[in-house]
């Protein structure tokens, strides 16, 4: 068993919910494994800042509304760019690559929705497939090294366990968009489109966890 990809897995699908103490003892127990690769897993996941170190050990780092605010602002800047540098830059190779990457998003959308809920990661892999194309058609190497710092897994797997079917297929649209703007060589266009794309999700993400706090407020008022 791989102890990293294990323990991003549970993060990541909400199983090590935000604030909890992950310690290597018991993360080895359940594993089955000796606490050396344990450790070097918890090294790599905190260098990610998926986690953060306690005295002993590490929680599972906790986003606040600002942090959220924060990481799509940057995501918006900086995807926007490689969009718009895509639509400069872009090859036939590149367009066939968005184009794939689209169809296998669609397809792994029709799947969740027809109710293979256990799809739901492969929804996510796929969406980040596309996005990487994107960069990846901007010819920067740079853009890519400063994203990887900015796109957060657990909130952008949850901004997609949120969404209903029908905004599932309105972002399956906007890539359209924007993939339809890079082909046609229509830099602002695809920088707009792009920007729009990434509010979206920063704006679901934010309204689901205002619900999610006020249900808890109301619970303990109750109490």
């Amino acid at each position: 068993m791989n102890a990293y990809n294990f323990i991003k897995d549970a993060i990541i699908q909400g199983k090590f919910e935000p604030g909890m103490r992950l310690a290597e003892e018991s993360l080895a127990k359940e594993m089955n494994l000796s606490r050396t690769p344990v450790r070097e897993a918890i090294k790599q996941l905190s260098a990610e800042g998926l986690v953060i170190p306690l005295k002993r050990g590490v929680s599972v780092r906790h986003f606040t509304n600002e942090d959220i605010r924060q990481i799509y602002d940057l995501r918006m800047l900086l995807e926007g760019y490689a969009a718009s540098q895509a639509a400069i830059h872009r090859t036939d190779d590149d367009i066939q690559k968005l184009e794939k990457a689209n169809e296998i998003y669609e397809q792994a959308i029709v799947e969740y929705v027809d109710g293979d809920s256990k799809n739901l990661q492969h929804v996510v892999e796929v969406n980040q497939k596309f996005h990487e194309a994107v960069v990846a058609a901007a010819n920067n190497s740079h853009i890519y090294f400063h994203l990887s710092k900015v796109v957060v897994v657990p909130i952008v797997f949850r901004s997609f366990y949120w969404y209903s079917p029908f905004q599932m297929k309105q972002s399956l649209e906007v890539h359209k968009t924007i993939l339809d703007a890079i082909k046609n060589r229509e830099s602002e266009r695809a920088r707009i489109a792009m920007h729009e794309h990434i509010y979206q999700g920063r704006d679901h993400v934010l309204k689901h966890l205002d619900k999610i706090k006020d249900s808890q407020s109301v619970k303990e008022d109750d109490e």
